[in-house]
């Protein structure tokens, strides 16, 4: 794949709801590209519960880039990406009580403060569901669009459709759906088992016309990977999981 040098397309990473693994496709999305040749930045903009230091395995704290006029922080790189998170600026255990539009503005510092060099890709790992600070995360944010991630039961499809209608009520484009946890391959028999239903993913794209970019099996290589460090793509890159990520970066190709 070959990709346009342009500067920070902005691409949201969201969901409607909780536990239906958006970080993980926000991470390994982001290293698909960047195994493409893309150069891409990854921002936490979890501000109350980042994930992201843990699930690319870095513990650093950022430098501070500093010449005559300005003085930005340098954002810490693993597997290609640079990445950008509250997490490395506050202690493991410390929560964060920040008001919704003090989280916004760190969001937006993560932006301007940051000494991202260039980029063709600059992807927000959104906090879930629609709450205000989702919303007003939105809205600060120059978003080129957003890929929505769901699981195939109805419960999460509900609370997807939410979500899609935040980013249309903000003037975002929702470039696709991911149905993640789609099903379960037995990795004795290859045995298909829907664990969480099927279909909904699907069902949710027709019915709304936005397209469907993939649907990611559960595994539970994935889930360690993430404890680990290590994300799908890269510890186990011949898996189906990770040709699915790969195969979604290239049919997604942002405008």
């Amino acid at each position: 794949m070959k990709f346009c040098r342009v500067l920070k397309i902005p691409i949201a990473v969201a969901s409607g709801k909780g536990g239906v693994g958006k970080s993980t496709v926000a991470v390994n999305l982001a290293i698909a590209l960047a195994k493409e040749g893309a150069k891409v930045g990854l921002i936490d903009a979890d501000i109350y519960g980042p994930s992201l230091p843990l699930m690319m395995g870095i513990s650093d704290k950022p430098k501070i880039y500093q010449d005559s006029t300005t003085a930005k922080m340098i954002p810490l790189e693993n597997y290609g990406v640079k990445v950008m998170s509250i997490g490395f600026l506050i202690e493991e255990d410390t929560p964060v009580i920040w008001r919704g539009p003090m989280a916004s503005g760190a969001v937006k510092q993560f932006m301007s403060d940051v000494q991202w060099g260039e980029l063709d890709y600059l992807i927000f790992d959104l906090p879930p569901g629609t709450r205000r600070h989702s919303a007003n995360t939105c809205s600060i944010i120059p978003l080129t669009g957003a890929v929505v991630v769901t699981t195939p039961q109805d419960v999460s499809i509900i609370d997807v459709k939410k979500a899609i209608r935040m980013f249309q009520r903000v003037n975002v484009s929702v470039l696709g759906i991911v149905e993640n946890m789609s099903y379960f391959l037995a990795p004795d028999t290859g045995i298909r088992y829907d664990i969480f239903g099927t279909g909904g993913g699907q069902r949710l794209a027709e019915e709304l016309s936005i397209p469907l970019l993939g649907c990611v099996p559960i595994n539970q290589s994935i889930r360690e990977g993430s404890d680990n460090g290590k994300p799908i793509v890269v510890c186990n890159p011949d898996s189906e999981q990770s040709k699915e990520f790969l195969r979604l970066v290239e049919i997604w190709q942002p405008k």
